[in-house]
């Protein structure tokens, strides 16, 4: 805890000091761009003797820059590999401004050198001198500019360079990365010392070699030979001789850099072939590259099942590729515990491989890159700030993902099932877990339930099912049941299918829960059979007598009976019409949810506790046979009558779903079948 405390009171301290220094300074840039391989040593002489003495004169960083510089290099980011990505990040910044400038009306376009040469980064390692070296072939800098950008920390020449873009109306330097200030000084992390040879880009600039240790002070030379661009010579520490490795550093481009727009050449071979598909036209792109892509963000070896290739400007600016795989998800994939794998990316440079808050975490499944230049990030690019436009981004992307799966299931309804049978339970989630009615109700939209209306086998949306209702329905009704035969044998199911209403036959023993956590679709509740025999359940019981029936004193006498004898089990006794072939049927107030407190919570409670907690009603079919049958055996047999008041809610219990093991009532079933056959 004394660790992350240090570390956030570092993360305030830095800036609250920016803010002192971008209001007390004059600023440019913090660029960073780097040449070709040759030691600087056979590269760059120092000019003569006499210019020597003033130009090779210690200069001292700023107060405030020598405070800060410490907290960048020990605080400021979790992981010190990515000062690989912030010196490629300033090196591509560099190219971006010398492609803008050399094709611009601007004066300054008008006095470049060399403007038709490559434009690229190249990086070379050398384990046993223990340096790494970045270098680009883009604008460089002057004199100035490097005591700006170098010597005055947190001084954004990319953003001061966004900014007089703007100005002029041009649409190029969204492209650059840059806008932090302090991502040269992360090499602080690694380094015992740095050099950066650079020259400007503008005809007569001469070159320059920048150097410091960290500790406070730096030098700037002038040398001769210099090419244009910018040359930067990291020498590692002893314990950071790691990143002197070509497979390290190539692994560390790989995972960061991949997309940057112009070629990385590290140790003269190409290291970014795969081009960010999701700043391209979606037209463009082919099924192979999207296949490709997918293996290389998602880390997999199968293919993306569905392909959502989405750019947009408004609400947010938002260039993304989302993919659903083609493989069924794993263990890992259906947990909770695991993290959404879409990756986060800020002008193709990643921030992000997990990002949690950019999709919910009920879309885990999902792969692809999100890349987005309204999203405001921390100094070291890693934290994600303003939840407000987090938030938006999230809604609007979730929104999007839901629309374009609502669309694939319509247009392949028999590719969507297969899909559907492999991830619903995601679904599913969302709903139970989401805090939106909107989001809940167009995630419903992606459901599918069998009904009693179709054949077995093939299933339905609910909008479908709202589709064929009449008009004067006014609910959406739904039945949890382990199977379809189950389903349709169920007495909750009886008054219905004798109405001729259609019923969602829910098979997940979650399904129910998902229903009743949604609540109502397109304006009209969705309502379990069984809360739905609750409506109008008493009966006038004159309407139950007839020639064969029991007559009224008889029903209340079998009543009285029944309440007497499963006392502590049933609170109310009473008939019902609504049943046909059942003798009997349990009655809980809101079911799926007393039937997932049974599953989960009430093992450790008492039957009596349980019964107390349920309060079950007993509802019987006076015109059954068993009925009226037990009604003669409570004068003739009443040990046998007793056996089948208990077998009879036994099995009204086990019906409902509420008996945690009905492996317990076999013992009484033997008893009744003995006390049955004793006369036989």
């Amino acid at each position: 805890m004394s660790a992350l405390r240090a570390r956030l009171t570092s993360a305030l301290l830095t800036r609250r000091l920016l803010n002192q220094t971008v209001n007390s300074s004059k600023h440019l840039n913090g660029v960073k761009v780097y040449k070709q391989n040759v030691p600087s040593s056979a590269l760059y002489q120092i000019k003569s003797q006499q210019n020597q003495k003033e130009i090779q004169k210690k200069k001292e960083f700023q107060a405030e820059t020598r405070m800060l510089l410490d907290i960048v290099a020990r605080s400021l980011y979790s992981d010190k590999e990515v000062f690989i990505r912030e010196l490629i990040s300033n090196a591509s910044d560099a190219l971006e401004k010398f492609r803008y400038l050399s094709v611009s009306s601007a004066a300054e376009s008008l006095q470049l050198d060399n403007t038709d040469r490559s434009l690229e980064i190249r990086l070379t390692t050398d384990k046993q001198n223990r340096t790494l070296v970045f270098q680009d072939s883009g604008i460089g800098m002057t004199k100035e500019e490097l005591i700006q950008n170098l010597g005055t920390i947190a001084r954004s020449g990319s953003k001061s360079f966004i900014e007089e873009v703007k100005k002029k109306g041009a649409d190029e330097a969204s492209s650059i990365i840059g806008q932090f200030g302090v991502g040269f000084y992360s090499a602080f992390m690694v380094a015992d010392k740095i050099e950066v040879f650079t020259k400007s880009s503008k005809t007569g600039s001469p070159g320059y070699k920048w150097t410091s240790d960290g500790s406070g002070t730096y030098e700037i030379q002038e040398v001769d030979n210099a090419p244009i661009g910018t040359k930067i010579v990291v020498y590692l520490k002893t314990d950071c001789r790691e990143f002197a490795d070509e497979e390290k550093v190539k692994t560390i481009i790989m995972k960061y850099s991949n997309f940057i727009g112009s070629p990385i050449y590290l140790n003269d071979t190409q290291v970014n072939s795969i081009k960010p598909l999701w700043l391209m036209d979606p037209k463009e792109v082919t099924h192979e590259q999207h296949i490709e892509f997918y293996r290389f963000v998602g880390n997999s070896y199968d293919k993306p099942r569905y392909t959502l290739h989405y750019k947009t400007d408004a609400p947010l600016s938002i260039r993304a590729i989302l993919y659903v795989p083609e493989g069924k998800p794993g263990l890992f994939e259906l947990s909770r515990d695991s993290d959404v794998g879409v990756a986060l990316y800020s002008r193709k440079i990643l921030i992000k491989s997990k990002a949690e808050n950019i999709l919910p975490k009920w879309l885990r499944f999902v792969k692809g890159v999100v890349d987005s230049e309204d999203i405001p990030l921390n100094l070291s690019r890693e934290l994600l700030q303003n939840s407000a436009l987090i938030a938006k981004l999230r809604h609007v992307l979730t929104n999007r993902f839901l629309k374009f799966m609502v669309e694939n299931s319509q247009k392949d309804p028999v590719g969507y099932d297969a899909f559907y049978k492999d991830y619903s339970l995601f679904f599913k989630e969302g709903i139970v877990t989401g805090q939106s009615p909107l989001e809940k109700e167009e995630i419903a939209k992606l459901l599918r339930f069998e009904s009693s209306k179709l054949e077995s086998g093939v299933k339905t949306s609910l909008a479908d099912y709202s589709a064929r209702q009449k008009n004067e329905q006014k609910s959406i009704y739904y039945l949890a049941a382990p199977s379809r035969e189950l389903a349709q044998s169920s007495p909750y199911y009886e008054s219905l299918k004798k109405r001729d209403v259609e019923v969602l036959f829910c098979y997940e023993m979650y399904d129910e829960l998902v229903l009743l956590e949604l609540k109502e679709f397109n304006g009209r509740n969705l309502v379990s059979v069984e809360n739905d025999m609750q409506k109008d359940p008493a009966e006038n019981s004159d309407t139950i007598i007839g020639s064969d029936d029991l007559q009224q004193t008889q029903v209340n006498d079998l009543l009285s009976y029944l309440k007497s004898h499963l006392t502590g089990k049933v609170f109310e006794v009473r008939t019902t019409q609504k049943l046909d072939s059942h003798p009997c049927v349990i009655i809980v107030p809101e079911m799926a949810a007393a039937r997932h407190f049974i599953r989960t919570q009430a093992q450790n409670l008492s039957e009596e506790n349980r019964f107390a907690l349920l309060r079950p009603q007993l509802e019987i079919n006076a015109k059954h046979p068993i009925i009226k049958k037990l009604h003669k055996l409570i004068s003739s047999d009443k040990e046998l009558a007793n056996m089948i008041a208990q077998q009879l809610f036994s099995n009204a219990m086990v019906t409902a779903g509420l008996v945690l093991d009905p492996r317990n009532l076999i013992t009484n079933i033997n008893e009744l079948l003995i006390k049955a056959l004793e006369k036989h």
